[in-house]
């Protein structure tokens, strides 16, 4: 044999030997899919539930697995656009054919790409988006996170609270960002309060000055806004350069309207919140997760990813395999009462959760608590 061919036989039998031994090790591993926006605008939130997740597979671990096996979460990048989750979400299912996926972070994002998964037959855990379009995803779409519609309702009813019956809205122009505009306006004006100017603005800006300016043009008590990290961010600054921040500034979704937002800028603004942690779960959960990361968690989603993976590992277990149809009937028997790091969850006949918590929030000393 020449030494061409020699070459590539070795080639071959390397490459037969690779495949066999990844055969090899998915058969002694239980894996579910996590999809999360690790690069993009918003890969600080990413990366905070990805360390969630790192988090849940390594306590299963400890505590003897998943059906006598290691468990392990298989996490793709999003990169923050919807072609890169589909494509993540595409190889989760037929590939790797895991029986559960979580994520994306976006709604704009996580909607179709949680309409492949579902199609697919394929378990799909919300831990992160609100639109209120996560109820209609389908039979195997389950939800952990309050969505718009009660969201709208407690942080219109919080801001009006606060005296600010005239505020300047501003928003992304997406499926999130129309939703929370609507459905907060229409709260608010069933309170009394006016909304003197509203702005959906175009993602991945350079400025937002332009904006910012006609906002203040119309004088409002304070100004409400959502916006993903790296925006607001830009958004922040430039508030604070104009002078704006003189005036109350709201953050619908706080941890994600600051999680990029020095410290000095962010002091003393107010917002809400999906409720994060609950309880002596969620206080040992914080802990766990300071101890590994002593910067301390940059969002309100861990706890959610969290409780999505501990949720699908005892599913598993209770199911007695991977096979979705059974893991999707264990989830909804696991989804009764469950005790989780953000509080009780029990899923409705629609597979969301009923009484999802939220949070009052405010900016103070570098971190994020409770008002």
């Amino acid at each position: 044999m020449n030494f061409k061919l020699r070459h590539i036989a070795t080639a071959v039998c390397v490459t037969a030997s690779m495949v066999a031994a990844s055969a090899a090790s998915a058969e002694d591993t239980i894996q579910m899919g996590a999809v999360l926006s690790l690069t993009g605008s918003s890969a600080t939130v990413g990366e905070d539930v990805r360390r969630a997740v790192d988090i849940a597979v390594d306590e299963i671990n400890d505590d003897g697995g998943v059906l006598g096996k290691k468990f392990e979460v298989i996490v793709e990048d999003s990169a923050g656009n919807t072609t890169s989750a589909l494509n993540a979400a595409r190889k989760l299912v037929s590939v790797d054919e895991v029986p559960v996926i979580i994520g994306e972070y976006s709604s704009g994002i996580t909607l179709p790409m949680a309409q492949y998964i579902v199609k697919e037959g394929v378990n799909h855990i919300n831990v992160a988006s609100t639109s209120v379009k996560i109820r209609d995803l389908g039979d195997t779409a389950f939800n952990l996170i309050g969505l718009e519609d009660a969201g709208n309702k407690f942080s219109s009813s919080d801001v009006y609270s606060q005296g600010m019956k005239r505020i300047a809205l501003i928003a992304p122009n997406n499926a999130y960002g129309q939703g929370v505009a609507e459905g907060f306006r229409d709260e608010y004006e069933k309170l009394g309060g006016e909304i003197v100017s509203e702005i959906l603005y175009t993602e991945g800006q350079s400025t937002y000055r332009r904006e910012l300016q006609q906002m203040a043009r119309t004088k409002p008590d304070g100004y409400v806004y959502t916006a993903y990290p790296q925006e607001a961010a830009v958004m922040n600054r430039e508030a604070s350069e104009l002078g704006l921040q003189n005036d109350p500034w709201y953050g619908i979704l706080l941890s994600m309207c600051l999680s990029d937002t020095p410290d000095d800028i962010a002091e003393g603004q107010i917002g809400m919140e999906v409720g994060s942690l609950r309880g002596d779960k969620g206080e040992a959960y914080k802990k766990t997760f300071t101890e590994r990361h002593p910067d301390g968690m940059k969002s309100s989603y861990t706890g959610y990813a969290y409780d999505a993976v501990m949720m699908t590992a005892k599913a598993i277990e209770q199911a007695g395999s991977t096979d979705v149809e059974a893991v999707t009937e264990a989830l909804k028997e696991v989804g009764q009462d469950y005790e989780g790091v953000t509080g009780e969850i029990t899923f409705d006949d629609d597979l969301q959760r009923i009484d999802p918590p939220y949070d009052a929030l405010i900016s103070k000393d570098g971190e994020i608590v409770r008002r």
